[in-house]
């Protein structure tokens, strides 16, 4: 008897992160990814000590090592005085008290990590899900998939891990509102040279603004290399949710004219910016159907106000892959239903907790206690009943 099939519609993190664990527990994994190619997109990654400890389980941890950073300190500063009003020792004191690091790299390098360790025939690209069909809850059959370019796949359990415009959530609960914020979010990389005298280029500094909406973050990548800038401010006049549309490096620096030299200093160097509108969503009351469930932002979008997006993805994913692990590879339908079940049963009240803390924008602003978040270890958490 073959094991159950598991489609994972998004080669996106949480996806392939999904796809590691899940064939590491001896499941067929098919993951349908809509780009034609794997391309170096995005720009930043922030993973804090409980993403990093669900990655080393992955076994990817140490290929993330050859070229993130380790920031020294988290830092928070104030706008307009440039006082620290926090600050929390990271780097080895991490790795002592959490068990792993904080790593900040480019987003396409963990990307690559995690592709390269999921088998090239598991991947189908150029699949972009269009809408699926599933038995009625309780009865055996397979979920049948259809994509935009005709075809149609067939599997025993299917995971949206589609990001934040899921076809698989929109396919379970119907269309979304999410509430748009009026918060406009800017990034750029910029080379460390480029930066000399510009302190604390080697922590992960956070300029709290004068309301909740504005801040400047600022983190080594590349082995601190490049130096990540990430700012947020009220705007109404930009609604356009994307994290690759181009911005104003003009507009960026007029926008945090009254900030602190320092931090106006990281603006100055930027040559270019890519800009997004933000949203909110309430969390889901429900993740899953019978054999359908969704991870990361698909389930959970959330505000980047304290850095977690990714790192709850990562999670799921490990927390999914255990689940189903325990399920068993000769698992029927019920079994495996009952398991996702249980992998939502497990996880939907602390993601709704960092969903909701996400927006408020107050987290660590002067100390405050990080460890609820960092010292979670998705390997270890009992397994819901």
């Amino acid at each position: 008897m073959q094991a159950p099939l598991i489609g994972i519609n998004g080669a996106g993190i949480g996806g392939l992160a999904a796809a590691i664990g899940l064939l590491r527990a001896g499941f067929r994994v098919r993951v349908y990814e809509q780009a034609s190619q794997f391309a170096r997109v995005g720009a930043d990654i922030n993973l804090t000590p409980n993403a990093v400890r669900a990655l080393d389980g992955l076994g990817v941890g140490d290929e993330l090592r050859k070229s993130a950073a380790q920031p020294s300190h988290r830092i928070s500063r104030m706008w307009d005085s440039g006082e620290t009003t926090s600050c929390l020792e990271m780097a080895q004191t991490a790795q002592t008290k959490y068990g792993a690091p904080q790593l900040t790299m480019h987003r396409a390098d963990l990307l690559q990590a995690l592709e390269q360790a999921v088998p090239a025939e598991a991947i189908a690209l150029g699949k972009r899900l269009v809408s699926f069909e599933a038995p009625d809850a309780g009865q055996n059959g397979s979920i049948r998939l259809t994509f935009a370019d005709g075809t149609h796949d067939d599997v025993d359990v299917l995971i949206g891990a589609d990001g934040i415009h899921s076809v698989v959530r929109r396919g379970l609960f119907g269309q979304e509102s999410p509430e748009f914020t009026g918060v406009v979010a800017y990034r750029a990389v910029v080379p460390a040279e480029k930066l000399n005298g510009v302190p604390n280029l080697g922590a992960f500094t956070k300029w709290w603004g004068p309301n909740p909406s504005s801040q400047i973050v600022t983190f080594p990548l590349n082995l601190g290399r490049d130096i990540f800038v990430f700012a947020t401010t009220p705007q109404d006049s930009w609604t356009l949710e994307s994290w690759t549309a181009p911005g104003d490096v003009h507009e960026l620096r007029a926008m945090y004219a009254d900030y602190h030299s320092e931090a106006r200093a990281l603006l100055d160097a930027c040559d270019s910016v890519l800009k997004s509108a933000l949203y909110v969503r309430d969390p889901l009351p429900q993740w899953s159907r019978d054999r359908v469930s969704l991870l990361g932002d698909a389930s959970h979008p959330m505000m980047p106000f304290m850095a977690q997006g990714a790192g709850m993805a990562i999670e799921d994913a490990v927390v999914l892959s255990r689940h189903l692990a325990d399920a068993g590879t000769s698992a029927d339908a019920a079994t495996l239903a009952n398991a996702l079940a249980r992998y939502e049963a497990a996880r939907r009240e602390r993601t709704a907790r960092v969903q909701i803390g996400s927006r408020g924008n107050q987290w660590l602003k002067e100390g405050g206690n990080a460890d609820w978040v960092y010292e979670y270890d998705a390997w270890q958490v009992p397994l819901a009943a």
